[in-house]
């Protein structure tokens, strides 16, 4: 074959078309990727450029995922801290709904004694708030009286007349009686009295008893049969300690006379209390104040149990009798109550499970995890986001505690978990307001790097 010879016109055409191919290349490479400059050989300067642009670009491309993953870390924690609060918040509606409540039982009973108590009937109310130590209650009263001689009328007039004695009663201090002649002189002025110098023995009761009660002496003078005599007044619910005391008695009066001799009163008119005294020594008895309520129910003493455990009534029959004997029965605590503490225990549960649900990407904020987001390529400028002093948000750490049905006994003491609820919301709303402005950073961030 012989040599193909190639002219000076063809060799400039076959140029032209391999520039053309050439250029068509680069354009097709251009239209490829999207730029003009691919490699220093295009343009070194505008090429090294470019890949520092890229390179920022790529930096801030990633610093936005960081951003954007730490944006819904904090909604994670935002909605956790939102629903716990609706927790606290049915927490606290539940203890209202306890503190409302007043459905106590009740028992009423007949006080039924026979008709010759022997004064050692009692009556005792353990268990419930009371306590397993019990309050006892005695369910009978007595009075001791002494009695003296006969006295005569008497004539009171001078200086060296009057009638003395010292009486002590229940046991306490001895107190000295004194009626002299000035003392009836001033009674017989007063008209209090019809003559100073012929005072009768009831005349002579009334001028002891002014000074009886001018000293405070739980006693009472009075006349039986023409005689002098002493009552105690003080009616003491302990029988051991109704008693009194007469000691040193003289009586210096013209004419002479006989009165109350030295002695001990015994025991006397033991009764059973009625349903109004037991009502009132319940309700004054400040041990049981908020623990037992009573009334008087048509005649019967009506017991409330203020309390979710059952309340035993010693000295009661199951018949419904108060009669001091050894047989108990019982009065059933608060259903309602009880059944509002494992409901405020449930909701307690269910608090803390929302907190160690309330993570995204393995970061929980509400367990006191630390969230550091950087917002430029060179690391300078970053944020970290976490809990108060890296504390966990919890029932423990806002200070609630599992409660038992006796913790909603007292109004005192749910007033005072009431308290303790309200504090844990607000501490919940603080966190919640601290994380919603770092939120608010972090998107403005984001916002000024997508610019």
């Amino acid at each position: 074959m012989s040599d193909i010879t190639l002219s000076a016109g063809v060799r400039q055409n076959l140029l032209s078309l391999q520039g053309t191919a050439d250029l068509m290349a680069t354009t097709q490479n251009r239209l490829a990727t999207g730029k003009k400059v691919n490699s220093a050989l295009d343009n070194p300067t505008n090429f090294f450029t470019s890949s520092s642009l890229q390179s920022r670009a790529g930096d801030l491309g990633s610093l936005m995922d960081s951003m954007s993953n730490g944006i819904k870390t904090l909604e994670a924690a935002d909605n956790g801290l939102t629903s716990i609060t609706n927790t606290l918040e049915s927490m606290q509606s539940t203890l209202r709904q306890a503190r409302q409540d007043k459905s106590f039982e009740t028992a009423s009973y007949s006080v039924d004694l026979g008709s010759s108590p022997a004064g050692t009937e009692k009556m005792t109310l353990s268990g419930g708030a009371i306590g397993e130590t019990g309050k006892e209650l005695e369910l009978t009263t007595s009075q001791s009286k002494i009695t003296a001689g006969a006295f005569t009328t008497v004539d009171m007039t001078g200086s060296s007349n009057s009638v003395s004695f010292n009486i002590a009663v229940d046991g306490g201090t001895a107190q000295t009686i004194t009626v002299s002649d000035s003392d009836t002189a001033a009674a017989a002025a007063a008209g209090t009295i019809a003559d100073e110098g012929a005072i009768t023995a009831e005349e002579m009761a009334g001028l002891i008893n002014d000074k009886l009660t001018a000293a405070g002496v739980k006693a009472e003078a009075g006349v039986e049969g023409g005689k002098l005599t002493l009552t105690t007044t003080s009616k003491d619910t302990d029988t051991s300690k109704s008693s009194i005391e007469v000691s040193s008695f003289a009586a210096t009066v013209a004419g002479g006379s006989t009165g109350i001799a030295d002695g001990t009163g015994s025991t006397v008119n033991t009764t059973a209390k009625t349903v109004d005294t037991l009502v009132n020594s319940i309700n004054n008895d400040t041990s049981l104040k908020g623990k037992v309520r009573a009334s008087n129910d048509n005649g019967k003493l009506r017991l409330e149990n203020q309390s979710t455990q059952d309340m035993t009534v010693g000295g009661s029959t199951t018949s419904g009798n108060i009669d001091g004997s050894s047989s108990t029965s019982e009065i059933g605590g608060n259903s309602v109550r009880a059944d509002l503490s494992e409901q405020f225990n449930e909701l307690r549960d269910q608090l803390d499970k929302l907190s160690d649900d309330a993570s995204f990407n393995g970061i929980n904020l509400l367990r006191g995890d630390n969230l550091k987001i950087t917002f430029n390529e060179t690391g300078t400028s970053t944020i970290d986001i976490q809990t108060k002093n890296g504390e966990t948000i919890n029932a423990g750490t806002l200070g609630l505690a599992d409660i038992e049905a006796k913790d909603l006994d007292s109004d005192a003491n749910i007033d005072s978990m009431l308290g303790d609820v309200k504090e844990a919301i607000n501490k919940v709303r603080s966190q919640s307001s601290a994380f919603g402005s770092n939120l608010s950073i972090v998107e403005n961030r984001q916002d000024f790097t997508k610019s």
